[in-house]
């Protein structure tokens, strides 16, 4: 590891269209990268074996000195020292759950590894990633939160979106689906969603609506 649009008939997408360019490297956003698989497609256990638990005491529901609890749980991926939390539940165990699957998001969006659309890449693509790229290619890419995939597939899509400066319009067909297809799972991840207009503003292209 390194040191570490809208819907079609939308204006921005338009732009997109008319003036669709993939940018060369030297163009692209500097961003955190990793050595592929992305950690967001790593199995829950192979995750783990590089991460850091914390626990912590905090306030329950009902105030400061009300229902205070110790399952607070921070877990920490060690190589990149990236951080996500869950202290919402009274149970640890389930704390420690949401916190795992946060921190899946998380690296899913803090970090890059390679893009099939990469036009200097020589090396054959990576197994863990084809293989989800191959599960998804085509399908409407509706993904529940707290499907075990989604993290690994909002991973893949910023990876080639990245590579073609936030277009969707380039992305869509090496994933068979339509440019709103995209947009819409974007939309269901905030940060997934403020990265890719991040990447747009970089190469002067107005945000996705």
């Amino acid at each position: 590891m390194s040191d570490i649009e809208s819907s079609p008939d939308s204006g921005s997408s338009q732009g997109d269209r008319s003036s669709a360019e993939m940018p060369s490297q030297n163009q692209r956003l500097s961003l955190p990268n990793v050595t592929s698989p992305h950690p967001a497609a790593w199995s829950v256990d192979e995750l783990l074996k590089t991460c850091e638990f914390r626990m912590q005491s905090r306030s329950g529901p009902g105030g400061q000195h009300r229902n205070r609890t110790a399952s607070g749980v921070f877990v920490t991926f060690r190589p990149a020292e990236i951080t996500a939390e869950a202290t919402e539940q009274r149970n640890q165990h389930r704390n420690r759950e949401v916190a795992i699957r946060r921190l899946r998001y998380v690296l899913a969006v803090s970090l890059r590894s390679t893009s099939p659309l990469a036009t200097e890449g020589t090396s054959p693509p990576d197994q863990v990633e084809q293989f989800v790229r191959d599960r998804f290619r085509g399908s409407p890419l509706k993904l529940a939160d707290d499907n075990s995939f989604k993290p690994a597939v909002l991973a893949m899509l910023l990876n080639d979106l990245h590579v073609a400066g936030g277009q969707p319009s380039l992305v869509a067909p090496s994933w068979k689906v339509s440019t709103s297809r995209i947009v819409a799972l974007l939309r269901t991840h905030h940060p997934a969603w403020t990265l890719v207009n991040r990447i747009r503003a970089h190469h002067d292209r107005k945000p996705l609506r």
